[in-house]
């Protein structure tokens, strides 16, 4: 039986693989490890960073001799180098251990808003009853014939053009948990080797309340039929609101941690956590109807914590009283991409004429779901709760949230022979400069994935470049500069852009590997003085946190900023009419004002082109 309270050393090896055999994990064995780049290679890089972020010259040429004393004859870099590379051999994936401590489970604020993330999703198909009780059966049937193919090993294993992705992550996709513990989460799983699939349940929350629903019996998954019955029951059954548990993971980890030990004092509370931990994963029931506007749903999805019906799983999938519905995923244990497969998968069956609703069993009716009702203290219902749940609201009142759709996407940027997310990422890049000025508080993260390896998760992609400062400066400051010489530059920095992402998913980028050498420091020596430098700290703040991912069926998505003065910027270039952005930021910040000005940079740039001799074989304009 897993631990509930400490984490095993090994935890992260417990979650079981389907044998190598079979389709999903067949790559595996074959997949590289992760490389640890050459020291002057990332020095190199990083100098050149660092000039694009230093606010004048003479700043930059103290930060590039700093640079230059860590990896020459006699610094301490050459020394940190061979220790990587030492433990790169010993280790099936160096950065593994730090990078889930260092990013994720030692990260001791709230998990809501600062890290987790939420996709919403299209309309439920009007082919079916407009009620929440069928959205939320229909979700959870396919989500476990999804889980059926995971755990049977015959999903088809992701990849790209390059060639296949590691799916390690996805072990944690379903029946595990992040747990609270003082400094340090961790994760526990209930999956189980040889499991096929047909056995599992979920945990529904409705006003507060946990409910079990057993959504296999016999080794068959419940038809959509019996579990609308058993959402509809969980319905009329819950008619007032109960203690909002669930809020408590909306503290800070610590407080949490703190509060969890204390309610698993109770025997019949560590069952009912026990229960939550080991389901598939959870489905809250919400009482909200967001409406139309995707500022609204963004909301409603990105605040869900604080009402006490969502808990630490990877995945929690959300049902409005009006049939809206979306995911919010815990971040620390896998990256959103396999969360937008299960989604885009599931979302696709239910569109399809073909998907298998399943047939109920007329002999048998299953049974109806078990509500899980805590035993709690006094004082965790009259301070602690309340406590979390009005800390949650205060968090919620210090964020912003906007959204834009640019009027023209994909197909008009590619006619340029400009990639769309390089032209993407330029936009943001020119809107910020016109916001902040050339004195901007840090740099800009794109997450590039590295699953091209083995345990592969994420490099950074440093956007901010001599390149890309050269354009902006040119569009907003050398007012004698010419339409043409403005894309030439726009095209140089965007090209830049795409080589450093190459690298980026090559696991050749910089940050990953200045972590790794800055973590073997040890105790007695010195910590070298670039780690310091003003320029190189700014220059891995992260003022502009920004990824990208694409699904037809997400018209909102988003998350939280990741420092107090910065801006969370999720965008979307698949649709070929239009670009989609949310921005998200504390409310002190000029949030309206920063949309603003992604809308002016948009229309700018494509200005850039509309003069353009771009011509087909007729000698006439293509745009």
């Amino acid at each position: 039986m897993a631990s509930m309270t400490t984490a095993p050393e090994n935890w992260k090896s417990l979650a079981p693989s389907p044998p190598t055999g079979t389709v999903t994990f067949k790559h595996q064995p074959n997949l590289p490890r992760l490389p640890v780049p050459s020291l002057s290679s990332t020095l190199n890089k990083l100098k050149g960073s660092l000039k694009a972020i230093a606010w004048d010259e003479e700043e930059y040429r103290i930060s590039e001799k700093k640079v230059d004393e860590f990896g020459g004859l006699g610094g301490l870099g050459v020394t940190l180098q061979k220790r990587l590379e030492e433990r790169r051999d010993e280790k099936e994936h160096w950065l593994e251990e730090w990078w889930d401590a260092g990013a994720y489970n030692g990260y001791r604020d709230s998990v809501m808003i600062n890290v987790s993330y939420y996709y919403g999703f299209t309309p439920h198909p009007s082919k079916y009853p407009q009620s929440p009780a069928h959205r939320a059966a229909a979700l959870t049937r396919a989500a476990f014939l999804f889980r059926k193919q995971l755990r049977q090993g015959t999903l088809s294993p992701d990849s790209t053009k390059e060639g296949p992705l590691c799916m390690d992550t996805w072990r944690w996709m379903f029946d595990c948990c992040r747990v609270p513990a003082p400094g340090l989460d961790w994760s526990v799983t209930y999956a189980k080797e040889g499991d096929t699939g047909d056995v599992g349940h979920i945990i529904a929350f409705r006003k507060g309340r946990p409910w079990r629903i057993d959504v296999t019996r016999d080794g068959r998954i419940l038809s959509t039929e019996e579990l609308e019955k058993q959402f509809e029951y969980i319905y009329h059954n819950t008619t007032t609101d109960y203690p909002a548990v669930g809020a408590l993971t909306a503290s800070d980890r610590d407080t949490w941690a703190k509060e969890y030990n204390d309610l698993i004092r109770d025997p019949h509370n560590t069952s009912i956590m026990r229960n939550i931990h080991s389901s598939a994963f959870v489905v809250s029931l919400d009482t909200e109807c967001p409406g139309e506007d995707p500022v609204d749903f963004s909301r409603a999805l990105w605040h869900g914590g604080v009402n006490g019906n969502m808990f630490d799983k990877p995945v929690n999938f959300v049902v409005f009283d009006n049939t809206k519905a979306g995911i919010v995923g815990e971040h620390s244990i896998m990256d959103g991409t396999p969360t937008v497969r299960l989604c885009d998968e599931i979302l696709d069956n239910l569109i399809s004429d073909n998907f298998d609703h399943g047939s109920p069993l007329t002999s048998v009716t299953p049974t109806s779901p078990e509500p899980l009702d805590w035993y709690l203290t006094p004082e965790q219902l009259t301070h602690s709760i309340p406590t979390a749940i009005s800390s949650g609201k205060a968090l919620l009142q210090t964020q912003s949230l906007n959204y834009y759709l640019t009027p023209y996407g994909k197909s008009t940027i590619k006619k340029f022979k400009i990639s769309p997310d390089s032209w993407t990422q330029m936009i943001v890049q020119l809107a910020y400069f016109r916001l902040c000025g050339p004195k901007r508080p840090g740099g800009t993260y794109e997450a590039a994935t590295t699953r091209k390896f083995f345990k592969g998760r994420t490099e950074t992609i440093r956007v901010v470049t001599a390149e890309s400062e050269e354009w902006v400066k040119a569009m907003c400051e050398d007012v004698g500069v010419s339409v043409r010489k403005k894309r030439e530059l726009l095209r140089q920095a965007c090209e830049v852009h795409i080589a450093d992402a190459r690298d980026a998913g090559k696991a050749m980028g910089i940050d990953r590997h200045l972590l790794g050498l800055k973590k073997l420091i040890h105790e007695t020596e010195k910590v070298p003085e670039l780690f310091s430098d003003p320029v190189y700290l700014r220059g891995s703040r992260w003022t502009l946190s920004t990824s990208a991912i694409w699904s037809k069926h997400f018209p909102v998505y988003g998350w939280g900023e990741v420092v107090p003065d910065g801006f969370g910027v999720a965008y979307m270039t698949g649709y070929d009419d239009r670009l989609q952005f949310t921005i998200t930021s504390r409310k002190e910040m000029p949030n309206a004002e920063f949309i603003k000005e992604i809308a002016k940079a948009a229309q700018d740039m494509r200005a850039l082109f509309v003069d353009e001799d771009i011509e087909d074989g007729s000698g006439k304009s293509r745009l």
